[in-house]
């Protein structure tokens, strides 16, 4: 089965008769009474339950849906319920500043907002009234003064499903906001399901999902990966999914001890968190046959980890490069043999390939944009039919990071002769000493005790490396070690994981670090592509 129309997708596999088992690490913030177990029939049936609310609270056929809550997979449920009645729905992280919430918003108009009050009354605190930026608000967990209460709503019938072009718009989704205000990424029937889930739903040899997997997600479900991810998973039906919305290793231990995964897909920060697992005798990994991360890559003890905590014949870790406005563009694999720290194979800033038939990629000079020879340094671009509509309210911007057919990616990287991409900084953070990116890779592989490394560019200064740590100290004459060959470094802050500003995807916001650390913001790049 191919996705096709994601307003009535459960409906269609229900009819199929897909009996993929669903299981929570805790209840919908839709359906707080049904549980953590789910099939997909129940699926169908809260779908359309949510698109008779959301008909009842007033949303129309084109009309936008804001949806900003609580990280969970229901964000996609109540997308697929908008599209359903024709709407757009625009998925919103609740773990964005008030200030942002209110800017995005301003630049979508939403008909409705779905949200929570916990959303709400942190926003005004924040100094932001997200209430009155669409024409209604739904909370999902009671009713402020203003405001619907989505249990009200309860009982209305769904209109019949709508119909759309595979060229109108079909959700919106923003982008990890790493240097900024996030965009809001605009992707139609045919970008985001024609052109990635249905590539995502052929059951390739080794990376395909096959009938008696058990997949574990663990992700951020207001972005665009899983809205693409949900359209592809549900239609190959695997025995069973697991859900796993935060990113404490000890909450989400007993769930994934339970049904133990053979197919891991999960934000490269909840694999750092979840890494402790690995080290346990019964650990949840332990069948798991392939792993899978995209958003940024995973650095080399990490992977290493992941792959000797497998017991299967010869496990696979699957990463893909790709922006929310372009989906994947390259992809690689790695196996414990490439990770080992011995074979001197490893390196998580070499990307792959561009994937076959799918994409192409061209290395440019970032002043001029004439195209570089293999081997030299410079912007990345690429070329994919699966590029997005437009970006809500920046016009210019979009048209701006378009250059003959070819899309601004804004990162810096390196072509190889074999066509491989290596990935060194994005040219916002980009400095004159070093690669950022591949610095980090190092001290972490120099420093195991440590969760994650970051390091900072400020023109007319050296780099400033930040070391987070469990419990925010680090040895001193472990750090001097790992650092004796590099170049010229400031002397580290130390933080702990909460200490870090992060996106709903868990990346480091560098622009806010820097801000944070020094109380500036410039840097060495242009910034002309983010």
């Amino acid at each position: 089965m191919k996705p096709r129309d994601m307003g009535t997708l459960f409906e269609e596999c229900a009819e199929r008769g897909h009996g993929t088992e669903f299981r929570l690490d805790r209840p919908f913030d839709i359906a707080p009474e049904a549980g953590t177990a789910h099939s997909v029939a129940g699926l169908a049936a809260l779908v359309q339950d949510m698109a008779g609310r959301l008909a009842a609270a007033g949303a129309r056929p084109g009309d936008r849906v804001a949806i900003v809550k609580d990280n969970h997979w229901d964000y996609d449920l109540l997308a697929c319920a908008a599209v359903r009645i024709g709407a757009v729905p625009a998925q919103l992280s609740g773990q964005l500043s008030g200030e942002t919430l209110r800017l995005l918003l301003e630049r979508l108009g939403p008909a409705l907002l779905v949200t929570t009050s916990g959303v709400l009354e942190r926003a005004r605190g924040e100094g932001a009234d997200l209430s009155r930026a669409a024409d209604a608000c739904v909370l999902l967990d009671g009713a402020l003064p203003g405001t619907l209460a989505f249990e009200a709503l309860q009982g209305n019938p769904a209109p019949g499903p709508r119909r759309r072009h595979d060229d109108e718009p079909l959700v919106i989704n923003h982008t990890s906001g790493t240097t900024g205000v996030p965009k809001l990424v605009v992707h139609s029937t045919r970008t985001i399901i024609g052109k990635l889930a249905r590539f995502e739903t052929v059951r390739y040899p080794k990376i395909g999902v096959r009938r008696d997997d058990t997949l574990l997600n663990a992700s951020s479900y207001a972005h665009g990966r899983t809205f693409c991810w949900t359209a592809s998973v549900l239609c190959l039906a695997p025995r069973r999914i697991t859900i796993v919305t935060g990113q404490d290793p000890d909450a989400a231990d007993p769930l994934l001890r339970a049904h133990p995964p053979t197919v891991v897909e999960a934000l490269p920060a909840s694999y750092v968190r979840f890494r402790p697992l690995t080290a346990r005798l019964d650990n949840p990994f332990r069948r798991v046959r392939l792993y899978i991360s995209t958003y940024d890559a995973v650095h080399p003890p990490v992977l290493r980890a992941y792959l000797q905590a497998s017991a299967a014949r010869g496990p696979l870790w699957m990463q893909g490069w790709g922006q929310t406005e372009t989906g994947p563009l390259t992809f690689r694999f790695h196996t414990r043999r490439s990770v080992s720290a011995d074979d001197g194979q490893q390196d998580a800033r070499d990307l792959g390939r561009p994937i076959p038939l799918k994409t192409r990629l061209k290395v440019v000079d970032p002043e001029t944009l004439a195209p570089l020879p293999r081997g030299r340094e410079g912007l990345v671009l690429a070329r994919t039919a699966a590029r997005g509509l437009a970006y809500i309210g920046e016009d210019a911007r979009w048209a701006a990071k378009q250059h003959r057919g070819w899309w601004h990616t804004g990162d810096i990287g390196i072509r190889s002769r074999g066509g491989t991409v290596r990935l060194l900084d994005r040219e916002v953070d980009r400095t004159p000493q070093l690669s950022c990116l591949e610095t980090e890779d190092v001290l972490e592989e120099r420093l195991p005790q440590v969760l994650e490394c970051v390091v900072l560019g400020s023109p007319g200064e050296d780099p400033l490396p930040v070391v987070v740590t469990a419990d925010g100290t680090l040895d001193r004459d472990r750090w001097q070690e790992a650092v004796r060959d590099l170049p010229t470094l400031r002397e580290p802050t130390v933080l702990t994981w909460d200490d870090v500003p992060r996106t709903g995807t868990g990346k480091v916001r560098r622009t806010a670090l820097l801000r944070q650390l020094t109380g500036r913001t410039d840097t060495c790049g242009s910034g002309q592509w983010t």
